[in-house]
């Protein structure tokens, strides 16, 4: 039975992100966003225990690849589409304008799987990212139905066309570039051995409980400088 464990957390991923798409489409972004937040806990949780059990498998690795572009590809781009329709709200946009430049938001959906299927045949990404993490970049755009709620005044640029925009072009190049990025793996729990992640995980603990969800942005920049800084010789 512990074989099915980490397939069953995987399914869980899953089940979290088509969801989480369905709320999207019904303008239920807050709950796509907690959507996202579960489904990360279980992404995280399936890989651990699969080490923990040694329940490898074939099967889980690709299982947990089309889980990932649903949830971590296709949500965000729902969750992007959704706040470009609301941006667009105004009457200075056109009929065309308000039918068209919303489906930029799949760019997002279309390098997460292209950063996908090159994790799965990259042997550098080991123990180890190369370009953002797709979770790490869903995490980042739900955070911005949660801190609309939180921060009302943050609709001015959240709910900005051109902020939604150069954020879904950026986070998609970022996707796919060649920046190392450590991952949170522990093979031991020595500080010494693992500076960076502690460092990480401590700051952004203090993050969170300051400034609640508009920590997730700042938590996910300093993620990538703290990982550039880390491999800035590999870089």
């Amino acid at each position: 039975m512990k074989k099915h464990i980490p397939n069953a957390l995987t399914c869980g991923n899953l089940f979290c992100g088509c969801v989480g798409i369905v709320a999207a489409l019904n303008n239920e972004l807050m709950l796509a966003a907690y959507l996202t937040g579960i489904a990360a806990v279980l992404d995280f949780f399936d890989g651990f225990v699969a080490r923990w059990l040694k329940a490898y498998s074939s099967i889980g690795k690709e299982l947990d690849s089309l889980a990932d572009c649903v949830t971590f590809g296709v949500l965000p781009g729902m969750i992007i589409f959704s706040l470009l329709r609301k941006s667009m709200g105004g009457e200075e946009y056109g009929l065309f304008e308000f039918v068209v430049v919303p489906y930029i938001a799949f760019v997002i959906s279309i390098f997460s799987a292209l950063r996908l299927a090159k994790f799965n045949v990259d042997t550098r990404q080991t123990s180890s990212f190369i370009g953002v993490p797709t979770p790490a970049n869903a995490m980042l755009i739900a955070s911005f139905p949660l801190i609309l709620w939180q921060y009302p005044a943050s609709s001015e640029i959240i709910l900005n066309l051109y902020f939604l925009i150069g954020l879904t072009l950026v986070m998609s190049y970022l996707l796919v570039a060649e920046i190392p990025l450590f991952a949170l793996k522990f093979d031991n729990y020595s500080f010494a051995a693992n500076r960076t992640k502690y460092i990480f995980l401590i700051l952004s603990l203090i993050l969170i409980f300051a400034l609640q969800f508009i920590a997730i942005p700042f938590i996910i920049l300093l993620y990538i400088v703290l990982s550039l800084f880390t491999n800035r010789k590999a870089v």
